[in-house]
């Protein structure tokens, strides 16, 4: 009898534990499959969808020729201005259409009186408005959203488009072409004012002496979003 109630003992001590180890491999194959899914989500690319590069830009007409710090950059005989010239490479590496955002107001073209004129508006906390209008937002799931950076905030028609638009649960890519500030804090006031949109951080900041040979750095930027 001892013999065989030790037998029974080993017996249900073995199956006990093939079953215990039978578990853990179970919940260890599901722990996998849910950090492989987290882990595909997260490397989710930004361009995944329909794009519209929209970009606020004001080319300085001092004089006949771009210059060092100036916000115009000449290609092909036209001039363009840097935020401008900078969606236009954009839409050279990712597709998308371009869309201008215009005021009805006309600004100075002339650099001190545009400096002037934007910290009036800031100090005034205006909303100038807009002439331009996107007819089909609906279509897009990816905004390109391209300002320069006056007054270390958002140009205040940049507000203003903002305000007026809904992009929740689309995707915003910030760009700038800026004087030595970079964004500031511009790409968390877009965050402030489209709580409901996913706002990449990692956004391109150009220098405004460095736009004319910006088109490497675009594309490599570009190409890092994609994935």
């Amino acid at each position: 009898m001892k013999k065989l109630a030790a037998f029974i003992l080993s017996s249900t001590l073995v199956l006990s534990l093939t079953a215990c180890s039978s578990d853990q491999q179970e919940q260890t194959g599901n722990g996998g499959a849910d950090t492989s899914n987290t882990s595909d989500t997260a490397a989710q690319p930004a361009l995944d969808g329909n794009i519209l590069i929209a970009y606020f830009s004001v080319p300085e007409t001092d004089g006949t020729d771009t210059v060092a710090g100036a916000s115009r950059v000449v290609v092909d005989g036209e001039v363009l201005g840097n935020n401008q010239y900078i969606a236009q490479l954009i839409q050279q590496e990712a597709g998308g259409d371009l869309f201008r955002i215009e005021t009805v107001q006309e600004y100075p073209g002339t650099h001190d009186e545009l400096l002037d004129f934007a910290y009036n508006e800031l100090s005034e906390n205006a909303r100038p408005e807009l002439s331009s209008q996107i007819e089909n937002l609906d279509d897009y799931d990816v905004i390109f959203l391209g300002y320069p950076n006056w007054n270390a905030d958002l140009p205040m028609p940049l507000y203003t488009f903002l305000e007026e638009y809904d992009f929740s649960r689309k995707t915003i890519i910030p760009f700038t072409a800026h004087g030595g500030s970079g964004f500031s804090g511009t790409i968390q006031t877009i965050q402030e004012l489209q709580p409901e949109a996913t706002v990449i951080e990692d956004g391109l900041e150009i220098s405004r002496n460095s736009v004319p040979d910006a088109q490497s750095d675009v594309a490599d930027w570009v190409a890092g979003l994609k994935g």
